[in-house]
């Protein structure tokens, strides 16, 4: 799998809401991952039974694609720091996620977030108890091998009203484990 399989993101997806669009054909053996609003990163520790761990493939500053800039709605033009990364269990890697944060979200106490390093993500998120999360949009994306796709969901996330967003493919061996 490339390393950067969000950011290739073609023209074609299709991110929809669940709430929105409640007739969505989500697999039912995905249902579960895509549309669960706790923390993805417990759940995969929980998984991994503690054998997990975060990649970081990329991060630096960006310009979020137009569908990305509509759901934090900011100007595309906007640099946003963008962060790649695997989430690893059991020496697999389970799920890519992609986190835009702009520079008006990293003021304050939240300036941490561009300091993670293989800190997850989730951790920060779901400990803070300022965090609101929009609805769940889901999407089938290409993984670019083998003209392979995979489930991906997304929410905006807010701390202190400041938003950011969150993209996570689910790759096809996480559901090999089950």
């Amino acid at each position: 799998m490339p390393s950067r399989t969000l950011s290739r993101q073609p023209l074609s997806v299709r991110w929809r809401s669940y709430r929105r669009h409640p007739s969505l054909q989500l697999p039912r053996r995905w249902r579960g991952w895509l549309l669960d609003s706790g923390s993805l990163t417990a759940r995969l520790v929980a998984l991994s039974e503690g054998d997990f761990r975060v990649e970081v493939v990329d991060q630096g500053w960006g310009r979020p694609n137009l569908s990305e800039a509509r759901a934090l709605r900011i100007d595309p033009r906007l640099r946003v720091l963008v962060r790649e990364v695997r989430l690893i269990g059991r020496d697999q890697a389970w799920v890519h996620a992609r986190s835009l944060i702009p520079a008006t979200t990293l003021t304050g106490p939240h300036r941490k977030l561009a300091h993670l390093g293989s800190r997850p993500l989730g951790e920060v998120l779901f400990q803070d108890p300022s965090m609101e999360r929009s609805p769940i949009e889901t999407a089938l994306v290409p993984l670019y091998r083998d003209n392979q796709r995979a489930w991906a969901r997304r929410s905006v996330f807010r701390l202190d009203g400041k938003p950011l967003l969150v993209s996570e493919v689910f790759l096809p061996q996480l559901l090999a484990l089950q």
